[in-house]
């Protein structure tokens, strides 16, 4: 009977999974019945339907922020395949491992003719700079006890995507490439027992992947982004309740650290318990605890049908462009 080893990464996700479910559950518990006597109005279905548009001109922009960091990096392509792309993709990171909607998108560079090595420092970078987006927002809202930590951590990221930093480090990766590939190459120089004219290596990439200029337009698009989605969360709050306009920073502020929470911290596929777990804890003392469930719920809702709507209209286009 073949044994399952798991590794300590795999126990680390589980035990936030399980942490942040449970949280949940009490809170639930704790006030179910005041979530059971909430009602939502004609106006209140209104407000829904508009966070759910949205939440999905969000989707739609980020795909468009994703292009611009193709183009960044030297692989320009179209905005709309960029969008379409993002959009068909996106809707993997559901799956199991968090990573097959990052996947799904090399996959399709490389067969528009974008070298891996820029495929994947895109993939890379984006999650990067919707983290920096999503903190600057934070910090401008809500002051908290470790306001210093997040600050330094921002400075950090913003730091890291800069050209003059990056692009050693992508240099250090590339020659550390290239001596495995020259490593294989004369090994199966070897077991063939063959001479060739041929060089031993090729390089493995026919342009080198590096960062242009420090990518400004893509981290305000990512912020952007992060705003249009704290938006969606404020229409949802005000579907359920008036929410005095002095209080919409504050709300897109706590909302913007759990969305970042559910992005880097490794739990349930798409941020699932994590992002709720987190909103609940920095939010109580913005809305009633039964609002906030709801809303919270309602959010996770309308994201997931944004993102399969988007990923619908996506395939649709792609399959009206193909020939018949």
């Amino acid at each position: 009977m073949p044994s399952i080893n798991l590794r300590p990464k795999d126990f680390l996700r589980w035990a936030i999974f399980g942490g942040a479910l449970f949280f949940l559950a009490q809170a639930v518990r704790r006030h179910w019945a005041e979530v059971a006597q909430i009602r939502i109005e004609g106006a209140g279905w209104r407000l829904l339907a508009i966070a759910l548009l949205i939440t999905l001109i969000a989707h739609l922009w980020t795909g468009w922020v994703w292009g611009w960091i193709l183009g960044d990096l030297a692989q320009p392509v179209p905005a709309l395949w960029a969008t379409r792309t993002y959009l068909k993709t996106n809707i993997a990171k559901y799956l199991p491992g968090n990573v097959w909607h990052l996947y799904g998108r090399v996959v399709a560079s490389q067969k528009r003719g974008i070298s891996l090595g820029a495929a994947t420092l895109s993939v890379l970078l984006e999650p990067l700079l919707m983290a920096a987006a999503a903190l600057m927002l934070g910090l401008v809202g809500i002051r908290q006890a470790n306001w210093s930590v997040q600050a330094l951590s921002l400075v950090i990221v913003l730091a890291g995507v800069h050209p003059r930093v990056l692009n050693p480090v992508l240099s250090v990766l590339r020659r550390l490439k290239g001596r495995g590939k020259k490593t294989a190459d004369a090994a199966a120089d070897l077991a063939d027992s063959a001479p060739s004219s041929a060089p031993s290596s090729v390089p493995s990439e026919a342009k080198p992947w590096q960062l242009k200029r420090y990518p400004l337009r893509p981290l305000l698009g990512e912020l952007l982004f992060v705003a249009l989605r704290g938006l969606g969360f404020v229409a949802i709050a005000l579907a359920l309740q008036p929410v005095a306009p002095a209080q919409w920073l504050p709300l897109i502020s706590g909302f913007s650290f759990a969305w970042l929470l559910g992005l880097v911290i490794p739990g349930a596929p798409g941020g699932i318990g994590v992002f709720e777990a987190t909103a609940i804890a920095l939010l109580g003392n913005q809305l009633a605890p039964a609002i906030l469930l709801s809303v919270v719920a309602l959010y996770r809702l309308i994201s997931t049908l944004a993102e399969a709507i988007g990923a619908a209209l996506a395939w649709r286009e792609l399959g009206v462009q193909r020939p018949h």
